[in-house]
């Protein structure tokens, strides 16, 4: 049974409604899947090199034949619905098996154009392998976003993203996926700060102070909490931010001290990291990607270009006094 024929019973399926005198067409798969990567109407037409209105189309005649709405209008994006995202799990494989033919076909020898969507926990060590990247196959778009560490996992299993970069994610046996390093949690402290002189810091000590986390989430709670626990400690003046960045910037700020990974954050020289007593696991950070898509040439080149932005965090010193 050929793909698309699968994905008419499979429509059928999710969304109740009967193909009786009505066609499915592989225009229709393809505006809706690309509409469902990007979430948006407007950057799908410009990938498939369409009009916006007749991705609109497509999109409303696959509604049609399904029964059901599968995508909701929201200030931030459409949001797809349930029916949405059960049928992406399917179309999302046939696209890419649609671009490696394309690509086989037209024996791509270079990179030439191309969209790559990325997530991570933190901007480091993402941030060097997209600059490298951008250096190398500059024709190539990335769509890049800061996402907290549940929300990456969840992504990545609903085949949302091209490519994650996640630190110690859950069952990746199927998935391909490269180590890129290996981190500790650290305290991060302004340099002027009075505990900036001491070579470690307890948790005792920063259960004394402002601290500042990352939000709901976020592996850095998780482990927080739980070393925490363990030692029965109790830190009664903790501020939440949504991300490395932001938590960076109120350290800087002078609102607090805060713990991250190591290195997930560009280095300043205002700022310090401190061991912590009580951290003492190694956190993995990997490069993840399906099995299929790992094929992709724009994917497979990413892949061959952490090797290079590896080597690059290889030779920058790591700051910790």
């Amino acid at each position: 049974m050929n793909p698309l024929k699968r994905l008419r019973m499979r429509i059928t399926a999710i969304g109740g409604a009967g193909f009786d005198g009505m066609k499915i067409s592989s225009h229709q798969i393809v505006a809706f899947t690309e509409v469902f990567r990007r979430r948006s109407v407007s950057e799908a037409a410009a990938v498939l090199g369409v009009t916006q209105s007749a991705v609109t189309q497509h999109l409303a005649k696959l509604e049609q034949h399904m029964g059901t709405t599968l995508f909701i209008r929201h200030r931030s994006g459409l949001v797809p619905t349930k029916p949405a995202q059960e049928l992406f799990a399917l179309t999302d494989r046939v696209r890419v098996l649609e671009q490696l033919v394309a690509e086989k076909i037209n024996a791509y020898t270079d990179l030439s154009a191309g969209h790559l969507t990325v997530i991570a926990n933190a901007p480091r060590p993402a941030m060097p392998i997209i600059s490298e990247f951008n250096r190398r196959f500059p024709a190539v778009r990335i769509t890049f976003s800061l996402v907290p560490w549940e929300l990456a996992k969840q992504r990545l299993e609903a085949r949302d993203v091209d490519i994650a970069i996640i630190t110690e994610p859950d069952d990746i046996a199927n998935l391909f996926h490269v180590e890129l390093s290996k981190t500790r949690l650290m305290a991060l402290v302004q340099r002027e700060h009075r505990l900036a002189c001491r070579p470690t810091l307890s948790l005792a000590e920063l259960a004394q102070e402002r601290i500042i986390l990352t939000e709901d989430g976020s592996l850095t709670l998780r482990e927080v909490e739980k070393a925490c626990l363990e030692n029965s400690i109790n830190m009664p003046n903790v501020i939440k931010m949504a991300t490395y960045p932001v938590l960076k910037e109120a350290v800087l700020h002078g609102i607090g001290i805060g713990i991250l990974l190591q290195d997930s954050v560009f280095p300043s020289e205002e700022l310090v990291y401190k061991p912590v007593d009580e951290f003492c696991i190694d956190f993995k950070t990997y490069i993840v990607t399906t099995s299929d898509k790992r094929r992709l040439r724009s994917v497979k080149s990413f892949f061959e270009t952490v090797q290079i932005s590896i080597e690059n965090q290889l030779s920058t010193p790591r700051q910790t006094d």
